[in-house]
């Protein structure tokens, strides 16, 4: 199982790692703001740790 950083998005360390390969810098943290401004973060329901 991978180590999850965003559970609302399923987004791993590694899924960090290889988008920052992939563009020179991490794109995931726009990605999240953007779903986030609309409404799509669950963090309270889905993180164990609440959100």
């Amino acid at each position: 199982m991978k180590d999850l950083i965003c559970y609302c998005f399923g987004y791993s360390a590694e899924d960090i790692q290889q988008d920052y390969s992939n563009h020179g810098r991490s794109t995931i943290m726009e990605k999240i703001q953007l779903a986030k401004k609309f409404g799509n973060c669950q963090c309270a329901v889905k993180n164990p740790k609440g959100g």
